[in-house]
């Protein structure tokens, strides 16, 4: 059983938590996810790391709360444990001094970006982030994200705040005014990250997007994880979760993504039917979108281009 040590609503429906897992905080890296089972009926689901205390003995995650899984994890509190939890799983991200790389991200994908981010500045490269959402509501992080980053750029696709467009559209714009970009890295939802690295390809510039496609046990045993790459069938749970953008059929992906709906749909609408009570109790945290940044009530609130 692991512990959650801290649960932190910080855009709608999407949730930073804390968990009590020492040994899996001590060996994680940039990159790497974990396999996480709320209770015994549980699926498990994998989550990426968005950061990990050794000293503590916990790591983060970030995550939407969308499906029947999300939303036991979700409805959890403080004191409370989840069934399992295994990791660090999937090779870490390749960290080297690239030169100047744009570290990409939308959603839950701007949990796993933060230590990337860090790692990349250790290595000695230029960082620029650029952080998409539909609204200036789903923006969050940005004074975390402005500290360790060399230039953040926030896009909001309503242009409620930041830049109009999205992350596809700045790095087009970058690559087409001639600045030389060595690497771009992406997290985000697939359709995200597929017209991330689309408008990459014709520049030539190595892109990598991180996979987390359906899985069972995230070892490499099952087989369910598998994604076309260059031709190849890959495993996001163990070849994964990062992989060249420009190399993966995308279609594939999609249709494997969206085989079970069906099957999710009916599965959530049976745990809300059984658990209304549980989602009353979280709604006016998580689904409230004035609880703001993840940085406290009492900070002042970051503006849209990340400075507070």
């Amino acid at each position: 059983m692991y512990e959650i040590v801290e649960k932190r609503p910080i855009v709608p429906n999407i949730i930073s938590m804390k968990i009590r897992a020492p040994k899996v905080a001590k060996a994680a890296r940039p990159g790497q996810f974990v396999m996480i089972r709320v209770d015994e009926t549980g699926e498990r689901v994998p989550m990426g790391l968005s950061g990990w205390d050794p000293g503590e003995g916990t790591v983060e995650i970030v995550f939407f709360v969308l499906g029947t899984s999300t939303m036991k994890l979700g409805a959890l509190k403080v004191g409370d444990t989840v069934q399992n939890l295994a990791g660090p799983l999937g090779a870490p991200t390749e960290i080297e001094n690239f030169g100047t790389v744009i570290c990409a991200c939308g959603c839950f994908g701007i949990g796993p970006t933060l230590p990337l981010i860090k790692a990349l500045k250790e290595a000695g490269n230029r960082v620029i982030t650029v952080v998409e959402g539909r609204s200036r509501e789903f923006i969050f992080w940005e004074e975390r994200l402005q500290e360790e980053s060399d230039e953040l750029h926030v896009l909001t696709g309503n242009e409620s705040c930041g830049q109009p467009g999205w992350t596809n559209d700045f790095i087009r714009g970058r690559l087409e005014g001639g600045e030389r970009i060595d690497r771009i890295f992406v997290h985000g939802c697939p359709f995200m990250m597929m017209e991330a690295a689309k408008a990459s390809k014709p520049y030539g510039v190595k892109t990598i997007v991180s996979l987390t496609p359906l899985m069972v046990d995230g070892t490499g045993m099952c087989g369910a994880c598998r994604v076309e790459v260059g031709g190849e069938t890959k495993f996001g749970c163990v070849d994964g979760p990062d992989f060249d953008g420009h190399q993966v059929n995308w279609e594939t992906l999609a249709l494997r993504l969206r085989q079970f709906i069906p099957e999710e749909d009916r599965s959530s609408m049976l745990w809300e039917r059984d658990n209304w009570h549980k989602l009353v109790d979280m709604a006016p945290q998580a689904l409230n979108p004035t609880l703001g940044r993840g940085e406290g009530k009492d900070k002042k609130k970051a503006s849209c281009n990340g400075q507070a």
